[in-house]
């Protein structure tokens, strides 16, 4: 895009800004809603692909740490592909072929695990975009696949009828590969300055080139695909972004207002005043309810966001204790995939997915559409709170449990149902929850029934149950309809 086109692009941003509803200061931004589809869907896969899969060592954070003398990835490299000066990150590019990616493969796959949204990453760190922009000729239709990888998945998630977002690590670029300017590197070549560039210091803060250049990225990237989830890494936190989010958000809110689809923005830290955007925690959780909606991203792999040979995979057990964790507190699970560089995805991280979708196929009534209750839950496992903190834990036993909430229609009456997961499933077949006690603080009122999910709308088989001033203890049958964790639903006075 020439220097004329960009200076067009930037008025109309600004244009678009001043005619809309939205504009950019925060007060404004106040006008923003959380949309349905969001606050509902509460599961959502991330994807982290990119020419760093190729590589495939370490993480998804090699084309910064194989500049970086004294790491194992910069060991690994000269040892594997030579010195940096002779075969550099933009070296990998041609063996990033997607040959065997199949779009709509994919979407099927997420449909399967029950996910509602669909986010991948459209740039990351490394600078390489993985959508056909005209800001840029690094990018994956023009180099590498030579196919709009973001676009073809657009459209194949839709065709699912899921949500489509996308995330953008732009911010992060400024200081990425900056390691290579300490020796004789690739980076120092000026042919490649306008894919490796800026690599300047992380103490410094971005200069309004680069600060233009993201909102711009951003915006194309809004106007291309019409994302309804647009999902911002930490380092947007910077003071110097704040007035380019600002304009960024008035422009993307603004757009969705003339598509008429409710959008959201993902963001870290207090990147983003309350009110205005989706709060995001990175690898962890939160200890308690918290009043606006929020958000939990992490992985399948504890080691890394892409693929690596020897991934270190959670359990599924474990995937779905969080997401049930995280939805008893009002948030949403955002869980990241890597596939190969050739688009194929591992059998571990289809395994996964497949064991959630089963899951949430027999208890997803008690995930989707619900809101938190009076409490969260009850059980012995400490869940600690913030980022990076998801694999302190221990497994959650069948002691603990998370409460859900969802409104009812039934004979023209509303009321509300009450949901308990116990996070494993009881050896005995007793599930004993304290929390509903009889004349429980939570819960004063007569329980009904208690049913347990099957999957089936509106056949939930009846247990046998009784309430007494310890705890509301449940038989459970010995052939339940799903692993890892079990569903009861639960119909009583005041919930």
């Amino acid at each position: 895009m020439t220097g004329v086109d960009r200076r067009e692009r930037r008025d109309a941003i600004a244009q678009a800004n001043a005619e809309g509803r939205f504009a950019p200061t925060w007060e404004s931004l106040q006008q923003w809603r959380l949309p349905d589809w969001y606050q509902d869907g509460k599961f959502g896969i991330f994807i982290h692909w990119g020419v760093y899969a190729v590589p495939a060592f370490g993480n998804e954070w090699y084309p910064r740490t194989m500049y970086l003398e004294g790491t194992p990835e910069y060991a690994h490299h000269r040892e594997t592909y030579g010195d940096q000066a002779t075969f550099g990150y933009k070296d990998f590019i041609p063996q990033f072929t997607a040959s065997q990616f199949d779009a709509d493969a994919w979407a099927a796959l997420f449909r399967r695990a029950g996910a509602q949204f669909v986010v991948p990453t459209a740039e990351h760190h490394d600078g390489f975009p993985l959508y056909d922009s005209a800001l840029t000729r690094w990018n994956a239709a023009q180099m590498g696949p030579r196919r709009d990888l973001i676009g073809e998945l657009a459209e194949a998630v839709r065709r699912q009828s899921m949500v489509f977002g996308v995330s953008s690590h732009r911010a992060e670029h400024w200081w990425f590969l900056n390691g290579g300017n300490a020796f004789d590197s690739d980076v120092r070549d000026p042919e490649f300055a306008d894919f490796y560039g800026p690599a300047q210091s992380e103490m410094l803060p971005p200069n309004e080139h680069f600060l233009e250049d993201w909102l711009l990225r951003c915006c194309e990237i809004v106007d291309r695909y019409q994302p309804q989830l647009f999902w911002f890494d930490w380092w947007i936190e910077q003071p110097v972004f704040a007035p380019y989010l600002q304009e960024f958000a008035s422009y993307y809110y603004n757009r969705a207002d003339a598509w008429r689809r409710g959008v959201a923005i993902n963001y870290k830290f207090d990147a983003f005043p309350a009110g205005t955007a989706v709060f995001d925690v990175e690898r962890g959780q939160l200890a308690g309810i918290r009043e606006e909606f929020w958000q939990t991203d992490t992985a399948v792999a504890k080691n890394s966001w892409g693929y690596t040979e020897g991934n270190d995979y959670k359990a599924a057990a474990d995937l779905i204790g969080d997401l049930v964790d995280i939805v008893s507190k009002n948030g949403a699970l955002l869980l990241n995939i890597g596939p190969r560089a050739d688009g194929t995805i591992p059998d571990e991280d289809r395994d996964r997915l497949i064991a959630i979708g089963d899951w949430l196929r027999v208890n997803g009534e008690a995930i989707y559409g619900t809101r938190p209750w009076r409490t969260f839950g009850e059980g012995p496992t400490e869940v600690v709170a913030g980022s990076f903190a998801d694999t302190k834990r221990q497994s959650f036993t069948a002691q603990d449990i998370r409460f859900t909430a969802h409104e009812e229609i039934t004979a023209g009456e509303r009321s509300r149902a009450l949901y308990a997961t116990a996070l494993a499933i009881p050896e005995d077949r007793t599930l004993r929850i304290a929390t509903l006690a009889e004349g429980a603080e939570h819960l004063p009122g007569a329980v009904t029934s208690v049913e347990l999910l099957t999957g089936v709308r509106d056949q939930y088989p009846a247990l046998t149950w009784e309430r007494t001033s310890e705890a509301l203890v449940v038989t459970l049958p010995d052939d339940l309809p799903s692993q890892h964790a079990v569903s009861v639903k639960i119909r009583a006075e005041g919930v």
